[in-house]
């Protein structure tokens, strides 16, 4: 099991960490909005292989047959390798290709908040969670504990879904009548 689960959450792992990678030269050009859309384009592909991963336990590890208990437990383990590369990757990022980061994001979210025709006490609002916001993700802990929350949710209802559909029993030519 841990050869599967290591193969499958590193190929996972590095579809996410390349597509960061890509995109950072471009970050300006994308803006945030559709960095968000391409960001979880991405990770919907890169769970992707939660799907071969328990597939190739089912059919090469017990045999053909898995329980859900058991597919969901490699597609989990597969979805912490790759969120742990993807995390690991936004560090690297983060604190040296782009330390900006914080201060830009901030500035596009009090810039939405204004487009969107948000009050002075709104946008008063917006500008101090956002100067918060900076703070606390300038601590390397937090910085991790949101940046995990991105990937995986994505990657627990991809396991959850091919746990599901890869545990079913599934009847053999034989059975039909």
């Amino acid at each position: 099991m841990r050869k599967i689960v290591l193969t499958f959450g590193l190929i996972s792992g590095a579809i996410l960490s390349a597509m960061m990678l890509l995109t950072i030269p471009f970050q300006d050009q994308i803006g945030f909005d559709k960095g968000a859309i391409i960001g979880y384009t991405t990770m919907v592909l890169a769970f992707l292989m939660v799907f071969f991963g328990v597939k190739s336990y089912r059919d090469n590890v017990v045999g053909g047959t898995v329980t859900f208990g058991r597919a969901f437990k490699v597609g989990l383990l597969i979805t912490a390798v790759a969120s742990i590369c993807y995390v690991a990757t936004w560090e690297v990022i983060y604190y040296q290709l782009s330390p900006d980061f914080g201060d830009k994001y901030a500035a596009h979210a009090i810039e939405k908040a204004k487009e969107s025709g948000a009050t002075d006490a709104q946008i008063a609002a917006q500008t101090k969670q956002m100067t918060e916001f900076k703070e606390a993700y300038k601590n390397p802990l937090v910085n991790i504990a949101y940046t995990m929350l991105e990937p995986l949710p994505v990657g627990i209802l991809f396991t959850l879904i091919m746990a599901w559909a890869l545990s079913r029993k599934r009847r053999t030519d034989s059975e039909v009548v």
